[in-house]
């Protein structure tokens, strides 16, 4: 299961980490988001020795989410040692897109 996370624990759970991290950023009435999440999750079955999963409620975390220049659902960035590498974002994303950036960011 995706950790969930939120503005207040970021820092910990997603720039000092040790592994590379993918947030999730969804939101409860973002049909994308629902339909993808299960998806998402299993990647974490998957991967679990090489990536971190998270998720973060954008509707709860408004203004971390604009500091981050997300402005739209769903979107999932990447983190490697505390640094954004990648980042996926629209509504016409599928599971394979976002396997594929998770390969790319564990290499």
């Amino acid at each position: 299961m995706a950790l969930d996370i939120n503005a207040e624990s970021f820092e910990q759970e997603v720039v000092k980490s040790q592994k590379p991290v993918l947030v999730d950023f969804w939101g409860p009435r973002c049909e994308p988001c629902l339909a993808l999440m299960p998806q998402v999750e299993a990647l974490e079955e998957k991967y679990r020795h090489k990536i971190k999963i998270t998720k973060l409620d954008a509707s709860k975390n408004r203004r971390f989410c604009l500091s981050l220049r997300v402005l739209g659902l769903p979107t999932y960035l990447f983190y490697r040692d505390g640094k954004e590498v990648e980042r996926l974002t629209g509504g016409t994303l599928t599971i394979s897109d976002i396997e594929a950036s998770v390969q790319k960011v564990i290499e």
